[in-house]
């Protein structure tokens, strides 16, 4: 029976956005770099800062 819903499951909807239409981030543009790689890195470092300050105080 699983093998007869399965590829009913799997189908996408007509007009959705199929993940296969997806182009590689390009690196070159200068937005992209801070988005996907500035950006994460401080606001991992200002956590890692923030978990310190609020274990000194306690």
């Amino acid at each position: 029976m699983l093998n007869k819903l399965y590829p009913l499951l799997i189908q996408l909807p007509l007009g959705t956005p199929n993940p296969d239409d997806n182009n590689p981030i390009d690196f070159t543009n200068t937005f992209n770099v801070i988005v996907y790689i500035i950006l994460p890195a401080v606001v991992i470092i200002l956590y890692i800062l923030w978990r310190r300050r609020k274990k000194g105080k306690n």
